[in-house]
C-alpha cells in the first residue's frame, strides 16, 4: 500500500484545513485509516482513527474541531481540521493499517498565532 498525503500548509489561528491521503495498491476497504502527527521534538501522536466500518476514534485534544472520513470508492481519507491552534503545528502522517502499518510521507501544518 502506497500512501500520498497532501493538503498541509500556513494558516493563522481558528482557521482551517483540510488534509487528504490517497491510497494505491491494496484494499483500502478494509484497512483501518489514521492521521497521526509530531510536532517538533515530539513523538508522534495519534490524531483520529476510521476503521473498516467508519467508526471513528479521536484524540482529545482535537475532539469537536477535527472530523476524519474516508471515501472507500477513491481510496482516500481525509482530515477536515476546523478551530485551528497553534499547537496543532506538525508534520501530519496518513497511516494503513491491517496485519501490517503503512505510512505516507506526511504534509506539513502550521498554524500561526
Amino acid at each position: 500500500v502506497q500512501l500520498q498525503a497532501s493538503g498541509g500548509g500556513l494558516v493563522q489561528a481558528g482557521g482551517s484545513l483540510k488534509l487528504s491521503c490517497a491510497a494505491s495498491g491494496g484494499i483500502f476497504a478494509i484497512y483501518y485509516m489514521g492521521w497521526y502527527r509530531q510536532a517538533p521534538g515530539k513523538e508522534r501522536e495519534l490524531v483520529a482513527v476510521i476503521t473498516s466500518g467508519s467508526v471513528t476514534t479521536y484524540a482529545d485534544s482535537v475532539k469537536g474541531r477535527f472530523t476524519i472520513s474516508r471515501d472507500n470508492a477513491k481510496k482516500t481519507t481525509y482530515l477536515q481540521m476546523n478551530s485551528l491552534k497553534p499547537e496543532d503545528t506538525a508534520v501530519y502522517y496518513c497511516n494503513a493499517k491491517m496485519r501490517s502499518s503503512y505510512w505516507g510521507q506526511g504534509t506539513l501544518v502550521t498554524v500561526s498565532s
